[in-house]
């Protein structure tokens, strides 16, 4: 038979227990652990960010080997770069070095677990479109590099959308819960809108920089309600065009040059198809909660471990004191 005072010293060590994982969560900077608030010392010192995003990466072998083959890979386009004096390449190296850190960052910073896949993707992604398609011309080179990278862009970022949709939908804190339905929605409208700021970029960048991120295309058929001589509103078209001349110079094209009309709508299309299939599947995902391994492998979530120490610590405070209260009660 055990003494009287057993279960309450049970209750008081267990209710101690949740106390110090709640400690724990609200200081550790990895899993979870929530960053000091505004106000709040930051005792990890100053290079404490970056030691955690070292420690985020060291996790996953797989992860950490492919940051480090692309990044050698980089360095030494850096490197090349700078003794040609082709300084633009050497923008877009830099650029890549610090694309590399961003997942890091996110997961270190706000505590956002990414899955191994998603990381992977992410890095293979930014080599291929900066590295790869900028200074290597795979965009000239290799025929449907751009829509493969503006398809699996969309698939990413519906990932993205999902994911911050199903975080907000899991918090404990709402008293709503939403539908599969709704959040793949959401999933693909965010998906959409980031191709579409991306396009405006591009524009921005043509028109402004004069260079040509929205890439022409050779047609040689136009139709037009400018071409009309009553000048109605009716389109005329020309086919069979097999040249065009500029201030009397053929361009020897083959036929007319669009100006990046073509290349966006492609882009927006392929973007569609990427957020199209990751929102089917993550409205299974979110259906059959649990089965859908496939999309767990590109979806952030939060670790809720942290969370749920967090919770419980407001509710271990009062027990533990009745607890205390208690012992001494019968020790006086």
């Amino acid at each position: 038979m055990s003494a009287p005072g057993a279960p309450r010293r049970r209750r008081a060590a267990d209710t101690a227990e949740t106390k110090r994982a709640a400690d724990t969560a609200q200081t550790s900077p990895l899993k979870g652990g929530r960053r000091p608030g505004a106000g709040e010392p930051d005792t990890n010192g100053g290079d404490s960010l970056r030691a955690r995003m070292r420690a985020q990466l060291r996790q996953n072998r797989s992860t950490f080997f492919v940051y480090v083959v692309l990044r050698a890979f980089v360095l030494v386009a850096l490197v090349a770069s700078l003794l040609r004096g082709h300084y633009e390449s050497v923008f877009y190296c830099l650029l890549s070095l610090a694309l590399f850190q961003l997942p890091m960052f996110v997961q270190a910073n706000f505590g956002i677990e990414l899955p191994s896949a998603l990381e992977i993707v992410i890095l293979l992604f930014i080599f291929a479109a900066e590295i790869l398609g900028e200074l290597q011309s795979y965009y000239l080179r290799v025929a449907g590099w751009d829509t493969m990278l503006h398809t699996v862009n969309g698939f990413l970022c519906a990932a993205v959308g999902f994911a911050l949709v199903d975080i907000f939908n899991r918090n404990q804190r709402f008293t709503f819960a939403l539908s599969p339905m709704f959040m793949a929605v959401v999933a693909f409208c965010f998906s959409m809108t980031i191709g579409v700021l991306w396009e405006f970029f591009e524009y921005a960048g043509d028109q402004l920089l004069h260079m040509d991120m929205q890439k022409d295309t050779v047609v040689h058929a136009i139709s037009s309600v400018m071409l009309n001589p009553s000048g109605e509103n009716v389109a005329v078209t020309i086919s069979g065009i097999e040249d065009v001349a500029v201030n009397g110079v053929p361009l020897g094209l083959g036929g007319y040059l669009d100006i990046g009309l073509h290349d966006t709508m492609k882009d927006l299309f392929v973007n569609l198809i990427g957020a199209v299939v990751f929102s089917v599947i993550g409205y299974f995902y979110v259906k059959n909660r649990g089965r859908g391994r496939f999309a767990r492998q590109f979806i952030p979530t939060v670790p809720e471990t942290g969370a749920a120490a967090e919770a419980a610590a407001p509710e271990a405070e009062p027990e533990a004191a009745k607890a205390e209260t208690g012992e001494t009660a019968r020790g006086a």
